[in-house]
């Protein structure tokens, strides 16, 4: 008698049921509405190197869900390797690669064949260092209040991030938005905001608008609100703005103007399985460009920053 073949399993769904369950409880698994401290907030492997794309929001809203307090992920084996083990009876998560694989087609005239590369998308399990017993003490987060950082060297290291951008930044008004077509910010002026925190955390998602100028990362910015291209925009400068505020450990609510937009990601979202998928690529590609000018003094543009070459490694170890 054959063996029955186990379905495969639908990653991509079950990350967009996921992220579509979090918005319509009214939490954006990018919005940190609390400071985050030590790389950024970013979830980590192991071995201390951040997730990124849609592993970040991915693990973000698992950690939420289940009230997780630790930030390292790894596999079972990882787990075992550093001397811990897995509780029993716990849940792992996923977390994503693409693969791809190349394809020979024929033209059904010419007979000329071309390749192709195809991606897709693949997944191991990861289980939370809270999970896990056994572990060295540092996986496991302190139960003290961390050290009060020093507010001036906090908001020095704020202002050289954004300083180190050349984009058009424009004070006055009551209105924050970026104009693509004549490629500057519009910023009300400090003053204007309930604090720093919340002017930075702004700024950081026009900034990731200005990013897809294009002379820059050239995104599509839709035509009117609403509408498919401009929601997805948004979707992008959100978790864009998310992760630049992790790195700077601000935290980042929804703002209450962006609120308005939930109901136009759900419709993406339910419609294409894979749009958060993209929308994090996107978001992410836009904060390394952003960041390299820091270190640079010129921003880089990568290729989609898909989950990759780095978690597929971590599958292996």
């Amino acid at each position: 008698m054959p063996t029955k073949q186990k379905p495969s399993r639908d990653v991509a769904a079950e990350i967009t049921n996921l992220i579509i369950r979090k918005l319509e409880e009214g939490v954006a698994p990018w919005s940190r509405p609390w400071r985050v401290s030590g790389a950024g907030g970013r979830p980590l492997r192991h071995c201390g190197t951040p997730y990124t794309g849609i592993n970040v929001l991915y693990l973000w809203a698992i950690a939420d869900a289940q009230g997780y307090r630790s930030r390292y992920w790894m596999t079972y084996r990882q787990a075992e390797t550093l001397g811990g083990n897995v509780r029993r009876g716990e849940q792992g998560s996923l977390s994503v690669y693409y693969s791809s694989f190349k394809k020979t087609e024929a033209d059904p005239i010419t007979g000329a064949e071309t390749e192709r590369s195809i991606r897709f998308l693949r997944h191991y399990i990861v289980f939370n260092a809270d999970q896990i017993d056994g572990l060295p003490a540092y996986f496991y987060p302190a139960d003290e209040d961390p050290a009060p950082t020093d507010p001036s060297a906090r908001q020095a290291e704020i202002d050289d991030f954004f300083h180190a951008i050349p984009a058009d930044v424009r004070h006055g008004g009551d209105r924050a938005f970026f104009h693509p077509t004549f490629d500057y910010v519009q910023m009300p002026h400090q003053r204007s905001f309930k604090t720093m925190d919340h002017y930075a955390s702004t700024r950081a998602h026009e900034t990731v608008h200005w990013s897809g100028g294009t002379a820059r990362l050239a995104r599509t910015f839709g035509r009117r609100f609403g509408d498919r291209a401009y929601s997805f925009e948004e979707l992008v400068a959100e978790i864009g703005s998310g992760l630049v505020c992790a790195h700077l450990g601000l935290p980042n609510e929804l703002h209450d103007n962006h609120a308005s937009y939930v109901a136009h990601w759900l419709g993406i979202l339910r419609a294409d399985k894979t749009a958060i998928i993209h929308a994090a690529s996107k978001a992410e590609q836009a904060f390394n460009y952003l960041r390299a000018f820091r270190a640079t003094g010129v921003g880089t543009v990568s290729a989609d920053v898909r989950p990759g070459a780095a978690e597929q490694l971590v599958e292996a170890a």
